[in-house]
């Protein structure tokens, strides 16, 4: 039974940390209320030149949808992007841009369409938070392609870290040509 003086000596005592809430504390957030980090890509809105840097840089471009305040989106924060090795693999193989689904931002489309953040995910179907969607790498053979397809991958909700990190290697890899998602995550066993 709760008690005066269990209540009071669990206040003196502190609150109980473990390392999870510890990493959950340490969010920040931007100016849209989504979770900021600092390796992700910084960028102008221009999804064509979000594409050509990515190229440039060996890399490939990989778009985050979240929604302030959704739970499923901080806790891929969380679990995932706060896991060293998952982090440093996506790094070094992805630009991730961060776009928020009800966000007022102007983005460039590929096609070179200006719509807010929140029009282009109505444009490409994006009703999910957190909704990862990965482009092509040629932007020319991208922008005559209806907007699903210049994808070449999506993941809608939240994915525990092994099938996070298997589809992030699924793109890298261009798995994608060769089969489906669940066909490669079957393959690997995951």
């Amino acid at each position: 039974m709760l008690s005066r003086r269990v209540l009071i000596g669990a206040a003196l005592a502190g609150p109980v940390v473990s390392p999870m809430s510890l990493r959950a504390e340490a969010l920040k957030l931007n100016e849209d209320g989504l979770p900021h980090v600092d390796w992700f890509l910084q960028s102008l809105l221009e999804l064509a030149d979000d594409v050509a840097l990515a190229s440039q840089n060996g890399k490939r471009l990989a778009v985050m949808w979240e929604l302030r305040g959704c739970p499923y989106c901080r806790e891929t924060h969380i679990k995932n992007l706060g896991d060293p090795a998952i982090a440093n693999y996506i790094r070094k193989n992805f630009e991730v841009l961060q776009l928020n689904v009800a966000g007022d931002r102007k983005v460039v489309d590929l096609d070179g369409e200006t719509l807010s953040e929140r029009r282009l995910a109505e444009k490409y179907g994006v009703r999910f938070t957190p909704t990862f969607q990965f482009f092509g790498e040629s932007v020319d053979a991208m922008k005559a392609k209806a907007p699903r397809e210049r994808e070449v991958a999506r993941a809608q909700g939240y994915l525990e870290p092994k099938h996070f990190q298997a589809l992030f290697r699924f793109v890298a890899e261009k798995a994608y040509e060769k089969g489906t998602l669940r066909d490669y995550l079957r393959a690997q066993g995951a």
